[in-house]
This record gives C-alpha cells, structure tokens and sequence, in this order.
C-alpha cells in the first residue's frame, strides 16, 4: 500500500511542542550551602501549578535534601513554564521543515554521540519511542539512557520552535523581501534540508542522510570507572 504523501501548509500554525505530547523539557541546576541537585525531566504544562509544589516537597522529602530546596526547586519549575506559557496561543511555522538533531552526553558509565534529521511537521512524532528504539538497537541497558535521549531531543526541539515564534513574528512585521526565507530559523541547531522531505513515510520524523551513514553512525562507548571519575572531575573544574 503506497503510503500518502505529506501534504505541507504554508500558513503557521499556534505553538506547541512539535510531538504527539505536549511536553515542557525542565532542567534544575540548584546549589545551596554546597549542596547541589541537578536534574531534568519533562513536565505537562496543562497540570495545575500546586502540582509544582507538591512535586518540589517529594522530591526534597525523597531526596533527603534541606527543606531550602523545595522553595528552589519550585520557582525554577514554575519559571520554565512560564517561559513555555508565554509562547502559546502564538503563530510558529510548521510547512517543510527538516532539522539535525545532536546527540552529545553522558549518563553514567554510557557516552552516546549521534545526528540525524527530525521532522518539525510531523505533530505525531514520539522522542520516547525513539529513545526507545534506539536503546534496544545498540543494545542499551542502562535505564537511564533512554529517558535522557529523549529530554535532549525535546530540548532542541524546544529551541527550534520557540525561535520559529520570533521567525514568524518577524515575517508579520515585514514581509518585503523575506519571500523564501520565511521559513527560516537562527538557531544554530535548526539548519534545514528540505529536498529530503520525499524521504519521509507518512508517520516517520527521523532520517539519515545515505552519503552520511558513516559519518554520523551512532556512537556508543562504555566507560570504566576511571574513565567516568575523570569526566566528572574535569566538570567540576569547569563548574569552577
């Protein structure tokens, strides 16, 4: 059965993350009298703010960190979701738009580097599946990674479509001569490819491109523990 092909407007659609569920990536980097917590989950801006709350006092409780935290952890929260909730209800573009997406981390004793091209039109696409599917691939076990594969694809896919609101409000205030370009983005991760638009399937948001299979073939090493030691003391000095 031939599958149906893409059909993409030009109009501009309001703004959402660009994935079947409408997640806010949150990230928390907390520091109190030496004492640092630092984490990153993804969080449904529909759910009411005493929800904020109640998760910062949980997770302090769980945790076992001073009661000092909970007020932090909370106002960082509520102010990375306020920044979500000003975009809404705003244009952003969607049309063809194809855009890389860099796997650069570590969690635990995995270091994973990867690029491929997501996307940004298709509203059904799924991070976690891909995390997912990714793991099972290379034969990833570590829990872990999976989560944290997809929070770094929602990150940037985060950037891309907020920067599509200012792409979008730009175009409004003048469209002379921005003819063909109103599709375009700043950020330096969003750079787009759009004659790959006929390979994609009808459900599909990733692909890599066949001259680049050997230079952007995933990467995945397993650290030793003196490895990971080093790391991690080469980012505190950083942090210093």
């Amino acid at each position: 059965m031939k599958a149906p092909a893409l059909s993409f407007s030009k109009a501009p659609v309001k703004f959402r993350m660009p994935t079947s569920a409408n997640l806010v990536p949150i990230r928390l980097d907390i520091e109190i009298d030496g004492q640092r917590f630092k984490d990153a989950f993804t969080w449904n801006p529909s759910d009411p703010d005493s929800e904020v709350v109640v998760f910062s006092k949980r997770t302090v409780k769980d945790l076992k960190l001073p009661p000092a935290f909970i007020t932090q952890i909370a106002s960082s929260i509520q102010t990375q979701l306020a920044e979500f909730r000003s975009y809404e209800g705003q244009d952003m573009y969607s049309g063809e738009k194809i855009v890389p997406i860099k796997l650069d981390l570590r969690v635990n004793h995995t270091l994973i580097k990867d690029q491929f091209l997501w996307d940004m039109n298709n509203f059904e696409s799924d991070p976690e599946e891909f995390a997912r599917t990714f793991c099972k691939d290379l034969g990833i076990e570590d829990p872990e990674v999976g989560p944290a594969i997809a929070f770094a694809i929602r990150e940037q896919l985060y950037e891309i479509a907020t920067q599509s609101v200012a792409s979008a409000r730009e175009s409004r205030i003048s469209k002379k001569g921005r003819r063909g370009t109103e599709h375009a983005t700043s950020s330096k991760s969003s750079g787009s490819a759009l004659d790959l638009v006929k390979l994609f399937g009808y459900r599909s948001s990733v692909v890599r491109k066949r001259k680049d299979w050997d230079v952007y073939e995933p990467i995945v090493d397993h650290l030793s523990n003196e490895e990971v030691d080093a790391l991690e003391a080469r980012e505190v000095r950083t942090i210093r």
